[in-house]
């Protein structure tokens, strides 16, 4: 991240600037210094590098080049594997309680045990003791009366909210240290903000259930049987569910003034091909090459979803670090509403352009 600086040298000389980048060089501006903007601005190159952007899309590969390098530097930095080991804690402290909640929640509106066959798209995705201690949790819980699960619902929505809102809190933290930013929102509406993400994650998972199990049936009233289009239709909807879910976090996530979707979009495709690709190897190599009951015995399974649940982290924060270094590598405003001059735009990567180190 480029360093901080809030003075610029007075009596600079006008510079024939764009009239689409004046507010970047009026008084006040954060850019490092009035001379780096007009530097930054002028430079050879610097519409490859994308100073101009106004979407990631229209950053040349000199640009990407650039916010690659920084992001990986980033992941370096920022102390990224110690918080996503934070977020794997608090993930597996809340996974049963939420799963208990989820299949409350979901009981409520249908058949309980038509959840069990959805499982399946997450078999590749997770190490293989895992998931069969998550398919044995929710075959113990639909095997219960009904009665029971609504019951259970009180109880598990108080545990589930704590623990899952802890683990929802320090994600929003590692978003902030990846945004450059500080926590400054007050204790109730942190709190509403942990809660309401820990609650969106999960009735989206009992409506993604509910539509799963509600395809097998459309197709069958349209005429269409195949298992494989069934599954490739399961395995895109999940797909199109993380993407949706990471782009309303990285966007309301941190303490900032939220970004343009656009700004978002990238981070979250990215973070969810990673997680894909990695959370499929990791179930690979545990499945074929390591035993972690050999080593932990009777807690292998539990540092088996740890681990997985590390992976997803790590991913995420990946992609929040790569959004970041794409807004510091254009000078428009990348924040949401009418476009602001640099310094008033509440957000520090779209206060700041990162400057090129040349070799």
């Amino acid at each position: 991240m480029p360093d901080r600086t809030d003075d610029a040298p007075e009596g600079l000389p006008a510079s024939p600037v764009p009239d689409i980048l004046a507010p970047a060089l009026a008084p006040g501006a954060v850019v490092g210094t009035q001379r780096d903007a007009q530097r930054l601005l002028h430079e050879p190159g610097a519409q490859a590098l994308g100073r101009f952007a106004n979407s990631p899309a229209q950053i040349a590969w000199p640009g990407w080049s650039a916010v690659l390098r920084r992001t990986l530097m980033e992941m370096l930095t920022d102390r990224v594997a110690l918080v996503a080991a934070g977020c794997a804690f608090y993930g597996t402290l809340a996974l049963f309680p939420a799963i208990s909640m989820l299949i409350s929640v979901y009981g409520l509106l249908s058949d309980p045990t038509t959840v069990v066959p959805q499982l399946e798209v997450l078999r590749n995705l997770l190490p293989p003791a895992a998931f069969q201690l998550i398919v044995e949790r929710v075959q113990l819980l639909v095997s219960k009366p009904p009665g029971a699960l609504t019951t259970s619902l009180l109880f598990s929505t108080a545990v589930t909210l704590w623990s899952s809102a802890a683990g929802t809190k320090s994600l929003i933290a590692a978003l902030n240290l990846a945004y450059e930013e500080r926590e400054g929102r007050s204790f109730p509406r942190y709190q509403a903000l942990a809660f309401a993400i820990t609650l969106c994650v999960i009735l989206s998972t009992v409506v993604g259930l509910s539509i799963l199990v509600a395809l097998p049936a459309l197709l069958n009233i349209l005429g269409i049987q195949q298992h494989l289009l069934i599954r490739l239709a399961s395995f895109g909807l999940l797909i199109v569910a993380v993407v949706a879910g990471l782009s309303l976090l990285y966007r309301y996530g941190p303490d900032r003034r939220a970004p343009k979707w656009q700004w978002v979009t990238a981070g979250s495709l990215v973070a969810t091909l990673l997680w894909i690709v990695a959370s499929a190897l990791f179930s690979y190599y545990v499945g074929a090459f390591a035993s972690y009951d050999a080593t932990y015995g009777p807690l292998g399974t539990v540092v088996g979803v740890m681990m997985w649940f590390y992976v997803t982290a790590y991913a995420v924060l990946l992609g929040a670090e790569l959004n970041a270094e794409l807004e510091l590598q254009t000078v428009r405003d990348s924040t949401n509403g009418p476009p602001r001059p640099l310094g008033q735009r509440g957000a520090y990567v779209a206060d700041h352009v990162a400057e090129e180190r040349r070799r």
